[in-house]
């Protein structure tokens, strides 16, 4: 008896040090709720556009709605496997001290569109993969699912697994809003595109 008493001791001390380090309920519902939103608003702008309308160009070296969603949908699969990629290494919390945006700062900053960035030849629209909106769609929504869930139920510490990408250092937890933000940046970008006068009515 008292071996089995010590046993089970052991297991729930085991338990509450594992939980202890994971992100908070509060951080796993913000998040969550974060990009089921982003994913929502990307989803109900191009939802709600003709043919001419997603595929109208304002110049010929801008992005069409169509190929905005084309790149978010390329997007959220690559930095998902960044993200996974971090986590799967082992824990450097050493790197913490490299980080220099609050969670708030990560989705303001990476939405903001007046610093302008030029992307990844892999993640041009041309270059994808996708050959339709559904299809980008149906990827995006697919992935967001999979990333929702796992934000939701994860037991790994986020915030002592640090990525260091060419714009800055983030820590697991701020890659998830990374994602979210980044759908809102390109949100915001078929905004300008709809707001441009030859937009089709």
């Amino acid at each position: 008896m008292k071996m089995l008493f010590l046993l089970v001791s052991f297991v729930a001390l085991n338990a509450f040090i594992a939980d202890s380090v994971t992100i908070s309920k509060k951080e796993r519902k913000s998040a969550a709720k974060f990009l089921k939103a982003s994913e929502d608003n990307a989803l109900k702008t191009v939802g709600k556009l003709s043919e001419a309308q997603l595929k109208f160009k304002p110049a010929a070296d801008k992005w069409s709605v169509e190929e905005c969603m084309m790149h978010i949908a390329a997007s959220e699969k690559m930095l998902w496997g960044m993200v996974e990629g971090g986590i799967n290494a082992p824990a450097n919390p050493e790197k913490r001290s490299e980080i220099k945006w609050s969670d708030e700062e990560v989705m303001k900053n990476i939405e903001d569109r007046s610093n302008k960035v030029k992307t990844f030849p892999p993640l041009q629209p041309e270059n994808t993969g996708f050959k339709t909106l559904a299809e980008a769609t149906a990827s995006f929504s697919e992935n967001r699912a999979k990333l929702i869930s796992y934000t939701k139920s994860t037991k790994v510490d986020l915030r002592n697994h640090v990525l260091t990408l060419p714009v800055g250092s983030y820590d697991a937890y701020q890659m998830i809003l990374f994602i979210g933000a980044h759908t809102n940046r390109h949100v915001k970008q078929m905004e300008e595109v709809m707001a441009d006068p030859g937009f089709p009515k």
